[in-house]
């Protein structure tokens, strides 16, 4: 088998292909955002809200979507205005205030869920099994760009001390999550957990090494 790890050339195209599947998760945000009479930002961050019941501050919400705080500030005064959004004091400091959805606001977010999208439909005309090796390449692309700085800590199976990589035998589920005493496989995997609790940084990396081990494993096992 021929190593491409480090083929530059190899590493451009991907980025490349990646731009031009961007290019369509944008035509399906604008698609999405316009059924709920709302733009893109607006709409991600109703998303984004609509996953954590006790809010976000302004700042977490702008780095979590990559845009400035003055644009998230705009973003939210909007949502608040058409009641899809309100202002709470933060228990933990009582003069930020945080930022949590209405029942208004996983209105418009389920509305929104129902556009047709052309990723899915794509995505749909994989295999199953592809379906799962792609979302597991997701979570180490994601997993990488936490650890440059690029994202903030996301709530992925990889970061979250319940997690259990590899514990169980059978192939097909063979990860275990701890907060609900269950075994799961790949297709199950997390990119946005709301029982996501954080392991330390140490557990984290003995978390993903095992995940690592135990994929590649499981991935020589499936070899003809």
């Amino acid at each position: 088998m021929t190593d491409n790890s480090n083929n530059p050339t190899l590493v451009a195209r991907l980025r490349d292909g990646l731009e031009r599947v961007a290019t369509v998760l944008k035509v399906d945000q604008w698609a999405a955002s316009t059924a709920s009479g709302l733009n893109p930002t607006q709409l991600l961050a109703l998303g984004l809200l609509s996953g954590r019941p006790d809010g976000l501050r302004v700042s977490a919400l702008a780095d979590h979507l990559g845009i400035s705080q003055p644009t998230a500030t705009d973003a939210i005064a909007s949502l608040e205005a058409k009641a899809l959004v309100a202002r709470q004091p933060d228990a933990n400091d009582a003069r930020a205030r945080r930022i949590l959805i209405t029942r208004q606001g996983r209105t418009a977010v389920n509305k929104a869920s129902e556009t047709p999208s052309l990723t899915e439909d794509a995505l749909q005309t994989l295999s199953p099994e592809l379906q799962q090796e792609l979302l597991v390449q997701l979570v180490r692309l994601i997993r990488q760009f936490q650890l440059n700085g690029s994202l903030p800590t996301q709530r992925i199976c990889g970061t979250c001390k319940y997690f259990h990589p590899f514990k169980h035998r059978d192939a097909a589920v063979p990860h275990h999550c701890a907060f609900v005493n269950a075994a799961f496989g790949n297709a199950e995997l997390r990119t946005d957990c709301g029982d996501h609790e954080t392991a330390s940084p140490a557990d984290q990396t003995a978390i993903w090494s095992a995940f690592e081990t135990g994929q590649a494993h499981l991935q020589a096992k499936s070899q003809p």
